[in-house]
């Protein structure tokens, strides 16, 4: 049914042993390049910027032992399709990233599953918590602050952490043409900034994030637009309904409480009633710098 996805260059370590490579249609147009190995029940792992599935490469190699383990890159990141931005946003709504992710599980074969994320895929694990409580089992968020709050706590210098964010929240073109012009630069200065352990992220696997991250900046920089469009109005109307998480729910971040000024434990409180709220010495790259206290966190969770 599906194919192995030669997008990838030969060479590049998709470094999760035993995985197999695959391209899953989850919409109309949009596949998702995906690595699922091992067996068990299903768990979902969600990379961040600016990376794709490698980043989870010993997490899930950890899992794969009794679960059955599923890395996609998200639309608009890695080898996985790249729509065009439209009008209103819904494109890289995360709305619908998390309905791609239902999607790909259910096309192989798994009705309910426990779904982690980490930085962007955090995000949109966090709209598929929200809007598929039934599907999804068991909720894993790795170094995010939920959008709401993200645009509420990051104020005076204190936001100049954040400026990225800021850039690609500007209209389409001017973000995106000052990106692409040194696209190298911008992704790697993410990538040398965020990291605690620099070691922890080979040669090889750097320079594909790099490779990857510059072959998509319109799709990234639509991902990150909508975080400050249709993404605060989707949170929004849920928190004024009273939605919350109905699933077990571990954050596993760095004290950003502490560095920007907020009660992290209660922000995330407020969301997600069955909370495990962790913080970590690692960097932002924890999957990558400290795998195994990754794993035996959600591997907590789980049991939950």
């Amino acid at each position: 049914m599906f194919s192995h996805d030669s997008s990838v260059p030969s060479g590049v370590p998709s470094a999760i042993p035993g995985f197999v490579s695959q391209r899953v249609p989850v919409a109309d147009g949009v596949a998702l390049h995906t690595a699922v190995g091992g067996s068990g029940s299903p768990v979902v792992l969600l990379h961040g910027f600016p990376q794709t599935h490698l980043m989870w490469r010993h997490v899930a190699a950890d899992l794969a032992a009794d679960h059955t383990v599923i890395c996609p890159d998200l639309r608009g990141y890695g080898a996985s399709d790249k729509p065009a931005e439209n009008p209103d946003g819904t494109a890289y709504a995360k709305r619908t990233m998390a309905a791609d992710i239902v999607a790909l599980a259910r096309a192989l074969g798994h009705e309910r599953f426990a779904l982690a994320g980490h930085d962007r895929g955090a995000l949109v694990a966090f709209r598929a918590g929200l809007d598929h409580p039934k599907t999804i089992t068991h909720l894993g968020i790795l170094d995010i602050v939920p959008t709401l709050d993200m645009w509420n706590v990051l104020h005076g210098v204190s936001a100049a952490v954040g400026y990225h964010l800021f850039l690609m929240a500007q209209p389409p073109g001017l973000p995106e043409a000052m990106i692409a012009g040194s696209a190298d630069a911008f992704f790697g200065s993410f990538l040398d900034a965020w990291a605690d352990d620099p070691t922890a992220m080979p040669a090889q696997v750097r320079a594909e994030y790099l490779r990857a991250s510059a072959a998509a900046v319109p799709s990234i920089v639509a991902d990150y637009r909508a975080s400050a469009g249709i993404d605060v109005r989707h949170d929004q109307a849920d928190l004024d309904a009273g939605t919350r998480f109905a699933m077990p729910v571990t954050v596993v971040q760095q004290d950003w409480g502490a560095q920007l000024g907020y009660d992290a434990t209660g922000v995330w409180r407020a969301w997600a009633p069955d909370l495990d709220h962790r913080l970590t010495r690692a960097g932002h790259f924890m999957a990558e710098e400290d795998p195994a206290s990754i794993a035996a966190a959600l591997r907590d969770l789980l049991e939950r």
